[in-house]
């Protein structure tokens, strides 16, 4: 299950922000008040790590790197603001979910290996409630599971064996009749749910900048408004906005960022940029809350096939959102595909399909944004010691809490640490290339029209679409 994006007021929300964020008010200009932005003549011109992005990655990275080796000199370049991506606008899903399942990492590193990296992910959801903790960043955090409603019997019946596999894997999914459903969450149509409790919802925006306030706190330069246009071994190309071109020189150059990979010189196919929208509503009242649920904030989906995803906020508004919009030529990427009417006015139905109670209830925000995906499915992180360059990415969605153990895996790496974490299956893995154009568009929005089209004859026919194998085919997964 992914968890894509949240809202932000300066990029795509129509109301400001609907859980105030204290230290972080947003300039109309999108960046922050409290961040430093720097004149291009105060960019630095070397240091000892250079990391290209300003999101969860990023920050992460500079965080367990200087908490490990205070004297280094770290980097984050960001072109717009921090968090201006995936990780301000996010579902909030603390998740050790994953978009492949264990058994393809044990076809090409072994079942110990794969076992490792369940063990690894539910671990870093902890990790994550620790920092917030000890740092002092008020994102909400709070550790209530995840609850997958079955809505049909198709979808109890793929739940069910999701529940199989989780157990052959240690991976803690559970089943939850009828019953026990509907007292998390009075949805309609409830024939059972499954219920992990290796997530937590976290308000994303507060934590990427409470995140960006530590990590300027521990000594690293965060530098935003610094367009990067290349990644070199031991460089970093940075736009000085007058025609010309800043070499910023590094040991290492850690590329963090995401959706946006594509738009680097030679990675274009690397991931490709899917976009998520999501609703919000008004906040609710608690006798609202008592029809609905949702009592220990968990996070909330189903079994269908276009992924719809939500969670109660910290000021008890639904957050809802979901797949649908299209996949752009080319994997462009721009502010006006954040924005799509008729996906805002589908996510609005299906949640008050799904929860009646709703009836009356006011959406104040739609928001929306890219997320990486790679070929496979398989999110990566790595790095060269030949030439010092270094990446992670291609969540799907899932990158709330990869993130962190990216970082941690990151920081390791560049310190030439061999670790647990050095040795999990996703470090160093290569997912193939995308298609190019046409074959690209044709394939990611196909996908899409198919996910949809297997929900519908799964409502008509009561049995698991057949559709679904044509779906795993067309995205690898």
């Amino acid at each position: 299950m992914t968890q894509p994006l949240w809202w932000e007021a300066d990029h795509g929300a129509t109301a400001h922000p609907p859980t105030p964020i204290p230290a972080s008010v947003s300039h109309p200009n999108g960046r922050s008040l409290t961040s430093t932005i720097f004149q291009m003549g105060d960019l630095p011109t070397r240091a000892d790590v250079v990391i290209v992005g300003g999101g969860f990655t990023g920050l992460w990275t500079a965080y367990y790197l200087l908490a490990a080796e205070p004297a280094l000199d770290v980097l984050v370049l960001e072109a717009e603001h921090v968090g201006f991506g995936a990780s301000g606008r996010n579902g909030g899903w603390v998740s050790a979910l994953w978009p492949v399942g264990p058994e393809a990492l044990a076809r090409k590193a072994g079942r110990d290996a794969a076992a490792a990296m369940v063990t690894a992910l539910q671990d870093t959801v902890v990790e994550v409630g620790r920092v917030t903790a000890a740092e002092h960043i008020d994102c909400g955090f709070h550790r209530g599971g995840t609850v997958a409603l079955a809505r049909s019997s198709a979808q109890a019946e793929r739940a069910r064996a999701e529940v199989a596999h989780s157990d052959a894997w240690g991976m803690g999914t559970s089943w939850l009749n009828a019953a026990e459903a509907r007292e998390r969450l009075a949805a309609t149509n409830v024939h059972g749910a499954t219920f992990n409790p290796h997530c937590a919802r976290v308000h994303p925006r507060r934590l990427v900048d409470g995140l960006a306030r530590t990590v300027r706190g521990l000594g690293a330069e965060v530098v935003e408004g610094a367009r990067v246009t290349a990644i070199e071994p031991g460089l970093v190309r940075v736009d000085t906005g007058d025609g010309s071109e800043r070499n910023v020189l590094a040991r290492h150059v850690i590329r963090a960022t995401e959706a946006w990979t594509a738009r680097l010189p030679g990675e274009r196919r690397t991931t490709a940029p899917v976009y998520s929208l999501m609703v919000a509503t008004e906040p609710l009242r608690p006798e609202q809350w008592d029809e609905i649920g949702l009592a220990d904030a968990e996070v909330f989906s189903d079994h269908r096939h276009v992924i719809i995803y939500g969670q109660r906020t910290v000021d008890d508004r639904l957050a809802f959102g979901g797949r649908g919009a299209p996949y752009h030529f080319g994997s462009r990427i721009r502010p006006e595909f954040d924005h799509e009417a008729a996906v805002f006015a589908d996510l609005r139905k299906t949640l008050t399909g799904l929860l009646p109670q709703l009836g009356g209830v006011e959406f104040t925000h739609a928001w929306g944004g890219p997320l990486g995906i790679a070929r496979d499915w398989n999110p990566s992180v790595g790095l060269d010691p030949a030439t010092g360059l270094g990446w992670a990415g291609g969540y799907v969605g899932d990158g709330v809490a990869a993130t962190n153990l990216a970082g941690r895996t990151l920081a390791d790496l560049v310190l030439e640490r061999h670790t647990p974490l050095t040795a999990l299956p996703w470090v160093g893995h290569h997912s193939r290339r995308w298609e190019p154009e046409p074959l690209r568009w044709l394939g990611v929005n196909a996908g899409l029209r198919v996910a949809a089209a297997a929900d519908r004859e799964e409502a008509r026919t009561g049995r698991p679409a057949r559709l679904g194998h044509a779906l795993s085919l067309l995205t690898g997964h």
